[in-house]
C-alpha cells in the first residue's frame, strides 16, 4: 500500500499535553496578550493554558493508540538554553525536543513493522544554527530509520528498507541542504469554532482536487476570542468533545485511495476520547 493511497491518523499538535504552567507567553502571539500575561499572569497564564492543551495521551500512548503522524511545533523559548528546543502553541512545554525523539525512536526500535510522518512545523525563535542542531539530533536520533526524500514509497518498500521514519520540515533552506527532509506537508485547517463549518471547509477543500503528495485533513476545531469571552469557564477540550460524534461520522465517510476526493491524512484532537483512530486505519479496508 502507497502512503498517498492509504488512510493514517494523526494527532493536532502532538506535544500539547505537556504545556507547562511556569512557561511564558509563545513570543507568536498579539502583544496585548503579552500586556494581559504581565498584568494579571494568575487570570491569564490559566486562561492560555486550557485554550491550549489539545491532546491527553502522552507521544507514546498516542502512538500505541495508532496514531502515526505526529504534528511537532518547535520553537527556541527567548532567554532559553542555547541548545534547548521546546514545543510551542501559545506557550511552551516542559519537554524537550530531543528527548521526545529520542521516545519516538525507542518506540520506532519494540515495533519495527511501524512508520510514522514527523511534521516539524512552526520554528518559533530558530536560527540557521538551531536548525542545523535540530537536524543533526534527526539524523543522530533516526539514524537508518529516516526516509530520504524521493518518490512517496510503498509501506513494503520501507519495510524492505528498515525505514520507519518520514521527516516533513516546514523550512525550504534546511529540506535543500539535507536529503533526509521532505518539504512541509500541506495541513487543511478550517480555523471554525462550529463542527458543521469545518466540516463544509473540508468537503470544499476535497471538491478543489487533493495536493499532489502526502496532505493532512485537520478535524480539529479553533476557538476564537468571541467565543473565549463568551465561556469564561470554557476549554478547548470543553469545546471539542461534543462535537465529537458528528466528527467521526464524517471521517467514516472518507474514502482512501488515489481519487480526486480522497484523504489521506487525518489529525484530530483529543485523539484517545473516541474510536477516531481506529475508525481511520479501518477505513483502509476499502482498499481491499
Amino acid at each position: 500500500m502507497k502512503l498517498l493511497e492509504g488512510l493514517r491518523g494523526g494527532s493536532h499538535d502532538t506535544m500539547t499535553y505537556c504545556l507547562s504552567r511556569k512557561s511564558p507567553i509563545s513570543q507568536a502571539r498579539s502583544r496585548l496578550l503579552h500586556l494581559l500575561g504581565r498584568l494579571a499572569p494568575c487570570i491569564t497564564g490559566p486562561m492560555v493554558l486550557k485554550w491550549s492543551v489539545t491532546q491527553a495521551l502522552d507521544v507514546k500512548q498516542q502512538l500505541d493508540e495508532g496514531v502515526r503522524y505526529l504534528d511537532l511545533r518547535i520553537a527556541h523559548m527567548a532567554g532559553g538554553s542555547k541548545r534547548n528546543l521546546h514545543f510551542v502553541h501559545m506557550i511552551y512545554t516542559t519537554a524537550l525536543v530531543e528527548d521526545t525523539l529520542t521516545e519516538i525512536s525507542e518506540w520506532l526500535e519494540s515495533h519495527p513493522r511501524e512508520v510514522v510522518i514527523l511534521a516539524c512545523r512552526n520554528f518559533e525563535g530558530m536560527t540557521d544554527e538551531l536548525h542545523e542542531y535540530l537536524v543533526g539530533c534527526i539524523r543522530n536520533i533516526f539514524g537508518d530509520m529516516l526516509c530520504p526524500r524521493g518518490a512517496i514509497p510503498t509501506l513494503r518498500q520501507l519495510w524492505a528498507r528498515g525505514q520507519q521514519v518520514i521527516v516533513s520540515y516546514e523550512d525550504e533552506a534546511s529540506v535543500g541542504r539535507h536529503a533526509e527532509l521532505w518539504p512541509g506537508i500541506p495541513y487543511w485547517w478550517g480555523d471554525k469554532v462550529k463542527s458543521q463549518a469545518l466540516l463544509h471547509y473540508l468537503e470544499t477543500m476535497k471538491s478543489c482536487g487533493r495536493p499532489g503528495g502526502l496532505f493532512v485533513a485537520g478535524i480539529n476545531l479553533t476557538e476564537n476570542v468571541e467565543y473565549v469571552l463568551a465561556h469564561p469557564s470554557g476549554s478547548l477540550e470543553k469545546m471539542t468533545l461534543p462535537n465529537l460524534p458528528s466528527l467521526s461520522a464524517w471521517v467514516r465517510e472518507q474514502r482512501p485511495g488515489p481519487g480526486s476526493r480522497c484523504t489521506n491524512i487525518i489529525a484530530g484532537d483529543f485523539v484517545g476520547a473516541d474510536t477516531f483512530v481506529s475508525d481511520v486505519i479501518g477505513l483502509n479496508l476499502k482498499l481491499l
